[in-house]
């Protein structure tokens, strides 16, 4: 089985996950020309070398009008266009000297999004030095961490419908932007969350920018590329301690991020600062099969992906493509009878399971104590997740009881395949292991076929 371990010990961002992946294809040359060929307004991609503690890695360099954004770690809502905003960060620059000056028009910057955004925040990591922006008419000085913006100058923001209409417009295939949308909605709804706002309501300040959309969509079509047939992720490092935004001071991690990783394993470790990005947490929440220690695997390749920032370790995050054996995995059996439920009331039961992500529900037809006709639920879950469909059980059932147990399961890799046919293009589920290969079109795309003829 092809494996991708992705090691965060030192916190992630999806600009470090670009570029360990793009060391990962091997080519990262052809990988630049690859994303640069996808069609990003206004974006480029440039690989570099960088080393961080004595260790030889790449910074993937993503630029927007031709700047490279800083790194903002947090996301905000914002209602109108005049703000006064006020945030902490360092900027580091592989350029050199002290001192930058970019100038960009609002013309082009609205360009890009119909809502406009005058600064175009991403989710790149930067370290201390002086800044000056030109913004069209509006003059910017940015002094070594404490940004300080007039009440009169202009921010715009993107909402979901750009991003939606930016991905969509793009040269990749249908899953990179399924993918990449559903990474932007793990964004959106911690957004929703922390501000308690609908999610057509939030307005993306600092991720939802150019080079985000880049750092998002690169990752997604690397993964394409690379194809594991598992992700395995480690438990991810947050950093401690606060940092000051918009909002003021906010705690390690901040709630967006907070929220984006409930369920998902990690720790504080131990550097003081926020190292785990909002980007890299929904990309990291959504393509992770699991999160725990690297598998026994014969490891083929590693990755460096290398951050900006420095710090007393290696501020870097490594990965790692090679053959692990198909171990099988770990399942939890539920079983429950009632015969007091109506055929409605099953069928409901049943979709919600399956919705919340069971790994199968059935149902068979028993007889009962006192003869009675009733009904035996099974439900197949995953093992750290038998406590959250106990809740649902009892929630959308009539039971007052669980039996569960757990058990091993052998399964074959599996993965998904187009073919062009003489009716369209048609999805394929491709099986395979134990010398064995199984392949079965996709019935939603067979009967659409189907359909139209």
């Amino acid at each position: 089985m092809k494996t991708l371990y992705i090691e965060c010990n030192m916190g992630a961002a999806g600009d470090m996950l670009l570029a360990s992946l793009a060391e990962l294809t091997g080519d990262v040359k052809a990988c630049e020309e690859k994303l640069n060929s996808i069609g990003i307004p206004d974006v480029t991609y440039q690989f570099e070398d960088s080393v961080k503690c004595g260790i030889k890695g790449t910074h993937a360099h993503v630029t927007a009008l031709g700047v490279e954004e800083d790194e903002h770690l947090h996301e905000h809502t914002h209602e109108g266009h005049v703000h006064s905003h006020e945030h902490t960060h360092e900027h580091e620059h592989p350029h050199g000297g002290d001192e930058h000056h970019h100038e960009h028009s609002r013309e082009e910057l609205e360009n890009d999004f119909p809502h406009g955004h005058d600064h175009v925040h991403g989710d790149h990591s930067h370290g201390g030095d002086e800044h000056h922006h030109e913004h069209g008419d509006h003059e910017h000085h940015h002094e070594h961490g404490d940004h300080e913006h007039s009440e009169h100058e202009h921010h715009h923001h993107a909402h979901m419908s750009d991003i939606e209409n930016i991905i969509n417009g793009l040269n990749v295939s249908e899953k990179v932007k399924s993918d990449a949308l559903a990474v932007y909605g793990l964004i959106a709804e911690a957004e929703s969350k922390a501000h308690g706002r609908p999610v057509t309501d939030i307005h993306f300040h600092e991720v939802g920018t150019m080079d985000a959309v880049a750092d998002i969509v690169g990752v997604c079509v690397l993964l394409e590329q690379i194809k594991p047939d598992r992700i395995v992720v480690s438990p991810l490092a947050t950093g401690f301690g606060q940092v000051r935004c918009a909002h003021g001071i906010l705690p390690v991690p901040a709630p967006a991020t907070a929220s984006t990783i409930e369920g998902v394993p990690t720790y504080s470790g131990d550097v003081e600062g926020e190292l785990l990005t909002p980007t890299g947490a929904a990309l990291l929440k959504h393509f992770a099969d699991s999160f725990g220690s690297r598998p026994v695997m014969a490891i083929e390749k590693t990755g460096y992906g290398m951050g900006k920032k420095d710090f007393p370790k290696a501020n870097m995050l490594r990965t790692f493509i090679g053959i692990s054996e198909d171990e099988g995995d770990k399942v939890v059996e539920l079983r429950f009878n009632v015969d007091d439920m109506t055929g409605e009331e099953i069928g409901y039961a049943t979709g919600v399971l399956m919705d919340s992500g069971a790994l199968d529900v059935f149902t068979t037809p028993v007889f009962m104590k006192k003869n009675r006709p009733g009904i035996l639920f099974t439900v197949l879950v995953k093992a750290e997740e038998k406590e959250k469909f106990a809740g649902l059980i009892f929630e959308n059932t009539s039971t007052i009881g669980i039996r569960y147990v757990e058990m091993d399961r052998f399964k074959l890799a599996r993965r998904e395949e187009k073919v062009m046919t003489r009716f369209g293009e048609v999805r394929v589920k491709v099986s395979e292991g134990f010398g064995v290969t199984k392949a079965k079109p996709e019935y939603d795309d067979v009967a659409g076929i189907t359909d139209r003829e």
